[in-house]
């Protein structure tokens, strides 16, 4: 039954997002997120914004991450966050300067290296969100229907052909327009999970906040550092949030960022409280905690909970399949302008994304601190520019870039013999705040000196 009712839910969210999509698309909607040729209003934008990154991968790792290392896990994860004020911050920065994107912006100062170095960075991010949120689907139906074979297969390949039906009509359009179905459904559905959690008798909130989870509190507090470390850098990397950042005007942009902030920090909280919970009640650990819920909580509530994530991964879809057609025509220009072009790479994008669930990597963290480590050449760059105003040379954005993909490529392989002899033997947390401290440090001396020397050659 319970298999019934989560495959049901989701049926019809998906029937209401094909219902909302725009059955008629300009090639303005498509990629610039025009409704009735109108820019999307305040709350159109705090929803897509939200829905988009308390995606299902988030809302795992933030359950998952409590319930090994209790509330300071969640915090950290919740931390990333933040990103909604330093994105808000970076793309007033940029509009105030006239750019229309971080494209925009990098080609005017590093010329074709600075965008091309960019966009091999966010198509990457673009491809892992695909396949995340795909992954989360595999192991939901997965662990809900058991006794069929390659359920989890056969899920992934079904929501992506239906993600990618809806998204292909419409565009950015569509996604703005689903996102607020899907947002609003998703707050219904696991804010009556969450209530029943809260009045739970074994619930106590003051063992929830004060949890050290079942691995003990100290990884939380480093992952805290790490994104501590990435957060200024973190949204300028993700073309979501920053597409979203140029659809409408200046005043209605910044409040949109405030709150986005607010709602999907609460969100991630609420969620990650779940597999605080679990901890703190003593079971084991089983399948990315999917079948511990369904062990613990009542069928509804497992059946709510399942399908919250279903809808956050369904909506990242849309998002991050109009994101990268966006890419793909506008900033790459490897694809013609026109429905036709921004839908064929809708769908090389979601065949890539597909096809890496394959390879069968299931630690869902690892995609956010690679990406993450990735993004870092943009804080000593952002940094130099926006607050002290430094004219930055090719050459030390080139060492920043350089350094922060080195250390995104060691973190990833840090498993690997060669590899590991230059890393501490230490936890990969650990591992990782070395890395990121390591990136950072790198970065900011190269700006540093090339700042300086442009000032003497100015002299």
């Amino acid at each position: 039954m319970e298999s019934i009712a989560i495959i049901g839910l989701f049926a019809l969210v998906i029937l209401a997002s094909f219902v909302v999509a725009p059955r008629r698309a300009g090639v303005e909607g498509f990629f610039g997120g025009q409704i009735n040729g109108q820019a999307p209003g305040l709350w159109v934008l705090v929803l897509s914004q939200v829905t988009t990154w308390i995606f299902a991968r988030s809302l795992m790792n933030a359950a998952i991450l409590g319930y090994y290392y209790g509330m300071p896990g969640t915090i950290a994860y919740a931390a990333y966050y933040v990103s909604f004020l330093t994105g808000g911050y970076i793309v007033g920065q940029l509009r105030l300067r006239g750019a229309v994107s971080v494209q925009d912006w990098l080609g005017a100062r590093f010329g074709a290296a600075g965008t091309l170095s960019y966009n091999l960075v966010i198509a990457l991010r673009l491809l892992s969100e695909v396949f995340a949120n795909l992954l989360v689907v595999g192991l939901i139906f997965t662990a809900v229907l058991p006794e069929v074979v390659e359920a989890g297969t056969i899920a992934i390949i079904a929501v992506a052909l239906l993600g990618l039906a809806y998204s292909a009509v419409g565009g950015l359009s569509a996604a703005l327009r689903t996102d607020v179905v899907q947002m609003i459904l998703f707050l219904a559905i696991f804010g009556v999970a969450f209530v029943f959690l809260v009045f739970s008798p074994d619930f106590s909130l003051g063992a929830v906040v004060t949890s050290e989870g079942t691995s003990g509190a100290r990884s939380g507090w480093v992952l805290l550092a790490v994104a501590a470390l990435q957060v200024f850098s973190y949204p300028a990397h993700d073309p979501v949030m920053m597409d979203r950042g140029f659809l409408s005007d200046p005043a209605t942009t910044k409040r949109s960022f405030l709150h986005a902030f607010w709602v999907s920090s609460l969100c991630i909280i609420a969620f990650g409280m779940f597999g605080i919970h679990a901890a703190e009640v003593g079971a084991a650990y089983e399948n990315e905690l999917l079948a511990t819920w369904r062990n613990i909580f009542p069928a509804w509530v497992f059946v709510a909970l399942m399908v919250s994530l279903l809808v956050s991964a369904l909506s990242t879809l849309d998002s991050a399949l109009s994101s990268a057609a966006r890419l793909s025509v506008e900033e790459l220009h490897i694809a013609p302008r026109s429905l036709n072009g921004g839908r064929m790479v809708m769908v090389v994008f979601m065949a890539l994304g597909g096809a890496l669930t394959l390879w069968g990597n299931a630690t869902l963290f690892d995609a956010v601190a690679v990406s993450g480590t990735a993004s870092m050449f943009l804080t000593p760059i952002m940094v130099g520019v926006f607050v002290f105003n430094c004219q930055i040379p090719l050459w030390s954005y080139l060492v920043a870039y350089v350094s922060a993909m080195a250390g995104a490529f060691v973190y990833f392989l840090r498993e690997n013999q060669y590899v590991a002899n230059f890393l501490p033997e230490a936890h990969k947390y650990d591992q990782l705040l070395v890395i990121c401290s390591v990136v950072l440090v790198s970065g900011f001396i190269a700006v540093v000196l090339g700042a300086v020397s442009g000032r003497r050659v100015a002299g």
